[in-house]
Parts: C-alpha cells; sequence; structure tokens
C-alpha cells in the first residue's frame, strides 16, 4: 500500500531527516526530497515560497515534497504520511497516519482520522474522529482511549475521541482530514 515506485530516468529521489536533512537508512520514515528535470523551478513572483520549498545538498537543488514516506532495500518508495500533519506532542512526533493504521484494528472502528488539538501542557495533542461500526454504537470513547493504551505508545495515544456518522469524504473517496483539521482549529479561537 501507498507504494510511489522508483523514481524516473535522470531523477534523484532521497529520504532524509525533515530537521536536519540527514539522510534516512533504509525502511526509516523521513521527508521525500526530488532533484530532476520535471521538478519545477520555483513559485512565480514568490522567493520566499521558493526558499522553503527547496534546499540544496551535494551541489543540486531538491524539492522538499512535504511527503512523509521511506525507501525500502530495493529503492521503491512508500508514502506514509503528509509532513504537515504532524503533530507535536510534547516534543514527540507523531504521525496521525501511524495512529490511524492502529485505530482501525480496534473492532468497533469503521473509519478514523487523527488531527491535533491544543493542549495546555503537552502544546498539541492527538484527536480521533472515529466512525464506529453499526454493530458497535455503544462503544465510549473510554474504551477507544484504554484499547490505544494497550496498542501504541502512550505519546500517540488519542487523549479525545470524538464520534462522527460519517467522515467528510472528496470526491475520490479520501478523507479530507484538512476540513476536520480546519474546524477543530477554528472551534480553539
Amino acid at each position: 500500500q501507498q507504494c510511489l515506485g522508483v523514481p524516473y530516468m535522470s531523477t534523484d529521489s532521497r529520504v532524509v531527516n525533515p530537521d536536519t536533512l540527514a539522510p534516512c537508512a533504509v525502511g526509516e520514515s523521513g521527508e521525500i526530497l526530488i532533484h530532476g528535470p520535471q521538478v519545477f523551478k520555483g513559485y512565480w513572483q514568490n522567493r520566499a515560497a521558493t526558499e522553503a520549498a527547496f534546499v540544496e545538498i551535494d551541489g543540486k537543488q531538491f524539492f522538499r515534497s512535504g511527503d512523509m514516506g521511506r525507501v525500502d532495500e530495493d529503492g521503491y518508495f512508500f508514502m506514509t504520511d503528509r509532513l504537515k500533519r504532524m503533530i507535536n506532542a510534547s516534543g514527540f512526533k507523531v504521525w496521525p497516519a501511524e495512529v490511524e493504521a492502529l485505530l482501525f484494528r480496534h473492532p468497533a472502528v469503521a473509519e478514523a482520522c487523527v488531527i491535533s488539538t491544543r493542549d495546555p501542557y503537552r502544546g498539541e495533542t492527538v484527536k480521533a474522529v472515529i466512525v464506529l461500526r453499526h454493530d458497535a454504537r455503544d462503544t465510549t470513547a473510554q474504551q477507544i482511549i484504554d484499547w490505544a493504551h494497550d496498542n501504541m505508545a502512550a505519546y500517540k495515544v488519542p487523549r479525545i475521541v470524538e464520534f462522527a456518522d460519517a467522515l467528510p469524504k472528496s470526491g475520490s473517496g479520501k478523507v479530507m482530514w484538512r476540513a476536520l483539521q480546519e474546524r477543530e482549529s477554528a472551534g480553539q479561537r
């Protein structure tokens, strides 16, 4: 799942630590950088955005895709999440797609979307918006949280669980996490 394939001819793609730009080991998640003839040169009349979107490594300009991924031992790239979705909970990096994948293992969860919410102590914390299976409508938020404590690292556990009848989706069926995140951010003002 989420296999992007191998880089096209004349394309140099790398997975690096998004903070230090140090190369990641095979299988380790990091930001995907791209250099090649098909990569755009910059934003029209927006020098600041162009400078933020590119980084120079080994004398080459690489585009910072904002996509988190990993590369396997055969050179295949896999997308794992978006850098903008990262939740910084007390200095721990929480990747929503990873928490969502774990929540899907819960027998009562039909759909899940993980977003960030403000937390006075942690700065940000994990919030899960969940659609329950029809036969599990009596499941409580605390039951989900307790299950999460048993099945994932403590800093990844959703501190808040909100139930919904449905998650907003695009025309192609992808969950529109930005809509949920914007609604959450607007409610915190």
